[in-house]
């Protein structure tokens, strides 16, 4: 597998993580309701297998710069993801707004770097 294609299967594994992000962030803002356990695990799943692709495409084949700054922000987006898991929903308490926003930007403009590295680079 070259560089591109780890790219865009990254790519394409991120945006599947972001559907369900989705579908958990109008769970929590209009049903003012944290997401289903199931729908957690899976899109925090689908989120590490596209960021594991993504470290080692960086770090065995080089990646384009952008892509680089994407990872970066998708990895501070995990780490806003994995205190909502821990700190709020596995611990019963409604996510905050502010933090779910700040995950949602960082991980949005994350991905669409990657995406623009896969496709673009």
């Amino acid at each position: 597998m070259n560089q591109v294609s780890m790219l865009q299967t990254a790519s394409i594994l991120l945006l599947l993580t972001a559907a369900g992000g989705i579908l958990m962030a109008f769970r929590r803002l209009a049903q003012h309701a944290n997401p289903p356990n199931w729908l957690a695990m899976a899109h925090g799943l689908l989120a590490a297998s596209g960021l594991t692709l993504l470290i080692y495409a960086a770090v065995a084949e080089g990646v384009h710069g952008c892509a680089v700054i994407g990872l970066v922000l998708l990895l501070v987006a995990a780490a806003g993801g994995v205190i909502m898991n821990l700190a709020y929903h596995l611990a019963g308490k409604l996510i905050p707004k502010w933090l779910l926003y700040l995950h949602i930007a960082l991980a949005a403009v994350g991905t669409g770097l990657v995406a623009w590295g896969a496709w673009a680079g």
